[in-house]
């Protein structure tokens, strides 16, 4: 699938939205619904390790990643999919997985 079919099916599906993996630019990218309890601990520890060097929106945003961990574990689930469409939504948009007003543009 090419970064531009990526992004497009991002736009309709929350869960299908390209995110950076953590771990720097060397990882790449991969959709939000196949980011692993491992992932979504990792991401929450970099935003975290930020906090107060940023805005204010990485605290809640690092929090979010907070959330949606505990979230997995009390779930049972493998990835942010296993949540379910309208859960695993839910947390794209606070995340800003999926960004208010659908672009950060």
């Amino acid at each position: 699938m090419s970064d531009d079919e990526a992004a497009n099916a991002g736009a309709e599906d929350p869960l299908a939205r390209p995110v950076a993996a953590p771990g720097g630019r060397e990882r790449g990218s991969k959709p939000f619904g196949e980011f692993t309890l491992a992932d979504v601990r990792a991401r929450s520890a970099e935003l975290s390790s930020v906090v107060g060097f940023g805005t204010a929106r990485v605290a809640g945003v690092a929090h979010g990643w907070s959330e949606l961990a505990r979230a997995m574990e009390s779930s049972g689930v493998v990835t942010v999919a296993g949540l379910g469409p309208e859960r695993g939504g839910e947390f794209a948009r606070r995340l800003w997985v999926v960004p208010p007003g659908g672009s950060l543009l």
